[in-house]
């Protein structure tokens, strides 16, 4: 994984309006924003656009990403599918702590029509200061990869 504040962003149609706000949320903390898109409201499929951000993260061409949907589940399902991804949907700033100590999670999923704008930068921020704590958890995370 690389060290760099590189973050991939994407979302399906559901979400455009809450990953904007996350992407300006945290270019002012600093991070290189790499957002995928889209950029219309046209209905779109949120399995391509969970793939392609995690392909992004399991490439090392960003360090952590940040995908939405309605729910955050579907497009959750689709990044886990690639390699070497590490995906979570959170509604609460714990969880969004626990799968980044715990289980090193390397992209957040969040739900548009589940968290309000407020409640889901308070959960990337949670998820962006975190850090894996290793030791017994390194071995769980390498029990996960297979």
């Amino acid at each position: 994984m690389t060290n760099t504040k590189r973050i991939v962003l994407s979302s399906d149609h559901a979400a455009i309006d809450l990953r904007l706000a996350v992407a300006r949320h945290i270019e002012a903390q600093g991070w290189d924003v790499v957002d995928i898109g889209p950029t219309t409201p046209e209905s779109t499929h949120y399995p391509l656009h969970g793939q392609a951000a995690a392909e992004r993260v399991a490439s090392g061409d960003c360090r952590l990403g940040i995908i939405l949907c309605g729910t955050g589940q579907g497009i959750m399902m689709a990044a886990n599918k690639v390699k070497g991804i590490r995906c979570g949907v959170c509604t609460d700033t714990f969880s969004a702590r626990m799968i980044r100590q715990h289980n090193d999670a390397n992209i957040l999923s969040l739900g548009a029509r589940v968290v309000g704008e407020g409640l889901a930068l308070d959960i990337v921020d949670a998820f962006l200061t975190a850090e894996f704590e290793g030791g017994r958890h390194a071995t769980r995370v390498d029990m996960i990869e297979g």
